[in-house]
């Protein structure tokens, strides 16, 4: 998914909260911004929200050829 599609939100949240996400994604290897999506996925899920799976993102270093 190129980041274009990607939408920026800034978010207030409890203090208590966010330390525990930040638990639970250090937990699930997960940065805090992706354990947030996927718990919101879930939310949406339990709710009967149907959504198409997330495109997988590339990882590590960009080839040379891309640069």
């Amino acid at each position: 998914m190129p980041d274009g599609d990607r939408k920026a939100y800034p978010l207030r949240v409890d203090s208590a909260l966010w330390a525990a996400v930040e638990r639970c994604a250090a937990a699930e290897l997960r940065s805090v911004n992706a354990q947030v999506e996927c718990l919101l996925r879930e939310a949406l899920a339990e709710r009967g929200v149907r959504l198409k799976a997330p495109a997988p993102r590339k990882r590590g270093r960009p080839s040379k050829k891309e640069k």
